[in-house]
């Protein structure tokens, strides 16, 4: 085998040119590949991540009846006593941290201007409301006891020329049906650099939001966040309880773990479609070597060499030819990550519920280089059969005249 190697390395080496384009063909296709499995693996690794730390936690309780679609402020869909609730789920020692939240549609009335927003009630000291306090870029975050201000997100604020000190109108939806409005003054302005979070969520503090939607001492969830987010199932299961259902992180990201996989299966599809292209111009070679070698393939034939050691020559140029493009591939497909990591691709909100950053980034991870390193062997591979089969069906007299094989 080894010396069938030794045959293929010098034979690829008869014409570098050819050889070398050949594998660069092949490492374009891999790096472009790995670029795209890169985007893809950063936007919902970042995606997950972003939303797990604004909204969705790694666990959430609420009472059975409540629908977040609805953001139902309606006493009987309401958590009663989240606070003790929290308490308890706090000292649980799985969990780092547990608060609850409160959820309300409402409209931002600015002059003649009005917009849709969700106003979110937080503990404002609470660990689980840390991003919210890290992301603030102008004044400050709200205290626990404030009664007047708001934090509103840098989309908003540049959309209607708002700063730190400005008041504005909140009407928000109440637990009874009716609707309440109040001037607030603005605290702060944050920015998580998501603008599908930023522009269209204003922070209060929970006893505010309690106090102008009517809900009482009740709230619309409690957000967890675990040690170990692997953990979330088992923690679930452990604090189910009657009249309240809990909720996983994936479940909450259902969206987001669905299109992961739908991703994944699109793009094992497209690899394969990508590496099928490329892998031609690695058989078209293949294809000019057994017309070029035709005398030397009956040369060889005629000394004793087997049909199945002739494929094998063969399957071994194009394996050293994949090799090469692989190689070449992933130096390419590291850089070409690299750069677009440093200068990322402005986008715009997406899909709704779904949580991405300003601009793409790529992550490339040892996975997605495996994965397609090997299906780019396998297929090149595959498709040096017809040249391979080509070279070990010639008859040694008909090639040793330059004849066409039988």
């Amino acid at each position: 085998m080894l010396q069938i190697i030794k045959m293929a390395w010098r034979d690829l080496g008869r014409n570098r040119r050819r050889s070398f384009f050949s594998a660069l063909a092949l490492g374009l296709g891999v790096s472009l590949l790995l670029l795209m499995a890169a985007v893809v693996e950063d936007e919902i690794r970042t995606g997950m991540a972003t939303s797990i730390r604004l909204q969705s936690g790694h666990l959430q309780v609420r009472a059975s009846s409540y629908d977040e679609d609805k953001a139902s402020l309606a006493w009987s869909d309401l958590l009663e006593d989240p606070g003790g609730i929290a308490a308890r789920l706090a000292a649980l020692p799985q969990v780092s941290a547990a608060s609850p939240r409160l959820y309300a549609s409402g409209i931002l009335a600015l002059g003649d201007s009005s917009i849709s927003v969700r106003v979110m009630g937080v503990d404002p000291a609470a660990a689980t409301s840390a991003p919210f306090r890290e992301s603030v870029v102008s004044g400050a975050m709200v205290g626990p006891e404030d009664r007047e201000g708001v934090v509103i997100g840098q989309g908003l604020a540049t959309r209607y020329s708002l700063a730190t000190g400005d008041r504005l109108t909140v009407m928000v939806n109440t637990s009874n049906g009716d609707v309440d409005q109040q001037a607030f003054i603005v605290r702060g302005i944050y920015s998580t650099k998501t603008p599908a979070f930023d522009d269209v969520t204003v922070l209060m503090p929970l006893a505010k939001a309690q106090a102008i939607t009517g809900a009482g001492n009740r709230a619309s969830l409690v957000l967890i966040m675990l040690k170990d987010r692997d953990q979330a199932d088992a923690v679930a299961a452990a604090i189910q309880g009657s009249g309240i259902r809990t909720h996983t992180w994936q479940s909450l990201n259902r969206l987001l773990t669905d299109t992961e996989s739908l991703a994944q299966g699109f793009m094992i599809f497209l690899y394969l479609i990508i590496l099928g292209i490329t892998a031609t111009v690695v058989v078209n070679t293949l294809v000019m070597a057994v017309f070029e070698r035709t005398r030397e393939i009956g040369i060889l034939s005629a000394l004793g060499m087997r049909r199945r050691q002739v494929m094998a020559l063969f399957f071994a140029e194009s394996a050293l030819l994949a090799l090469g493009g692989i190689a070449i591939g992933v130096v390419l497909g590291v850089l070409f990550v690299a750069l677009f990591s440093a200068v990322g691709v402005p986008v715009r909100p997406g899909l709704n519920g779904v949580l991405i950053g300003e601009r793409l980034r790529a992550t490339l991870t040892l996975r997605d280089t495996l994965t397609l390193s090997v299906l780019a062997l396998i297929v090149t591979l595959i498709s040096a059969l017809y040249p391979a089969r080509m070279a070990a069906r010639m008859e040694p007299v008909e090639a040793l005249r330059g004849g066409k094989q039988a």
